[in-house]
């Protein structure tokens, strides 16, 4: 009987799966154009089967494509491998990388798409390019439907044309795809609201509190957008994977169950503590973040398991150092914290596998505890390799690492490999977003790291070291050729 409940489970997912894919349009050169051109507005994802970034965003992909098609007027979603049957069409378009999303109207290309890459983000981002930017709001009614979407909304209110009701056109369309606009010229409306010049943000009802006010009007500084961007969180924001860059540190986040579905009431009791203290400290931003969404987050402030109701406390200060509140959840621990990471008084939390008790390789071993004294402060070049053990490109590299290594070791240069997925390194000097990534670290402080792009052999590693060397090497001249033996 349990087998055969895993049975029907088991086909219960396959059905869903295939269901959520057979909403996205698998179009080919020879359906693109007709196919495309029979829809208002669609999102197309020009892709190849082998693409890791493919595979990942293909599920999202299609549980987007669910809700879209319900809409009206309903936003289509499809996709073109350039791989086979869709090789012409990528070409058309200029794909050179994947995946490429691009947007069509009425079966021609509008522009690119560079919104986020999870259901709920492609969701809103293509519901902003259905119809205009900003709706025009005709009755008191209309005005309490839209503040009933649970959403930010900004409204502008215009007795006349105006400069201002031309800069808030203006400003729709630029941020159509992360706010909802509406405007209103109804003399019933602006009679309603008090308003005949205005713009205003008027924040959800679910995150309506005492310690802020539940609209904000623009008072014509900043420009509109920077306004809209200050106010869009308000004093506590929710942080999730598609708007982090929103928050900017010196930040503190609450980590816990944050579920404005199921437990809007139970979320907001701890945002509202939280809240307590934002009040008090506005030069620090303040958020509220679900732990299982972040739980990678987590762990790379050494925290494994986010157990019990209450919020697990971490930030960063304006350098990117990073904290973690030891302490259990208060009012007055969380204020504590977030003064002592201002003041810089709290110690660094520093992701790190164990110092070697050893570094006197070829190839020196950096690690999060003493990437300073190894890298940042030395008096040395270095060439410095970000590397996952997991990834295959890396463990191609390994060898010709090593080899590199024994050839320089008696160079005033360090080859260094550090693990990116067990450490912490100054993310500021060196970005890193894939693997292997390679910096040059000059012996001189003032001067910043480099990204290396040049070739993968030892030959080549080599002459990039004698070019860019603070000194010339021994052992070879400027151009990488091996000097003559006395």
């Amino acid at each position: 009987m349990l087998g055969l409940i895993k049975i029907a489970l088991f086909l219960g997912v396959i059905y869903i799966c295939k269901a959520a894919e057979e909403d996205v349009l698998d179009l080919t050169d020879a359906d693109f154009s007709s196919a495309i051109a029979q829809h208002d507005t669609a999102l197309v994802m020009f892709y190849a089967p082998w693409c890791g970034h493919c595979k990942r965003l293909k599920p999202e992909y299609a549980d987007a494509a669910g809700v879209l098609k319900s809409d009206d007027p309903p936003v289509t979603l499809a996709k073109v491998d350039c791989t086979e049957g869709g090789k012409s069409t990528c070409e058309k378009f200029s794909v050179s990388g994947y995946p490429t999303l691009k947007i069509f109207r009425n079966g021609e290309l509008s522009q690119d798409y560079n919104g986020p890459r999870e259901s709920n983000g492609i969701v809103k981002y293509m519901r902003a390019q259905v119809g205009p930017s900003s709706r025009d709001l005709l009755t008191v009614e209309n005005f309490e439907n839209i503040l009933a979407k649970d959403e930010v909304v900004v409204v502008g209110f215009f007795e006349k044309e105006t400069d201002l009701k031309g800069e808030f056109l203006k400003t729709a369309d630029k941020m159509r795809e992360e706010i909802i606009f509406a405007h209103s010229t109804a003399k019933e409306v602006l009679e309603k609201t008090g308003y005949k010049d205005n713009v205003v943000l008027y924040r959800p009802k679910r995150l309506h509190n005492k310690f802020e006010s539940d609209f904000v009007e623009y008072k014509g500084e900043p420009s509109l957008k920077g306004f809209i961007k200050a106010n869009y969180h308000g004093l506590v924001g929710i942080r999730q994977k598609e708007n982090i860059q929103d928050f900017t540190n010196p930040l503190v986040v609450a980590y816990y169950d944050v579920d404005y579905v199921k437990n809007a009431k139970g979320t907001n009791y701890w945002r509202n503590r939280v809240l307590k203290v934002a009040k008090e400290m506005t030069e620090v931003t303040f958020a509220i973040s679900d732990k299982d969404d972040f739980m990678h987050e987590l762990n790379d402030y050494g925290i494994d398991f986010a157990k019990g109701d209450k919020p697990v406390v971490a930030g960063k200060d304006s350098d990117g150092n990073k904290f973690v509140m030891s302490a259990e959840f208060s009012i007055v621990d969380l204020m504590a914290f977030a003064k002592d990471l201002v003041d810089g008084k709290l110690e660094p939390f520093i992701k790190s596998e164990p110092v070697p008790a050893s570094n006197d390789g070829p190839v020196k071993v950096a690690v999060g505890k003493n990437f300073k004294e190894l890298v940042t402060d030395s008096d040395r070049d270095a060439l410095i390799e970000f590397y996952a053990p997991w990834c295959g490109h890396c463990q191609k590299l390994a060898p010709v690492w090593e080899e590199l290594g024994v050839k320089l070791q008696d160079e005033p240069v360090d080859i260094i490999k550090i693990d990116a997925t067990a450490n912490d390194w100054p993310k500021s000097l060196y970005d890193v977003s894939g693997f292997p990534t390679i910096y040059w670290k000059p012996k001189d402080s003032s001067k910043k790291p480099v990204r290396y792009n040049g070739g993968r052999a030892v030959e080549d590693f080599i002459k990039y070291v004698a070019d860019n060397a603070s000194n010339e090497l021994k052992g070879w001249d400027r151009k990488g050729n091996v000097k003559d033996e006395l």
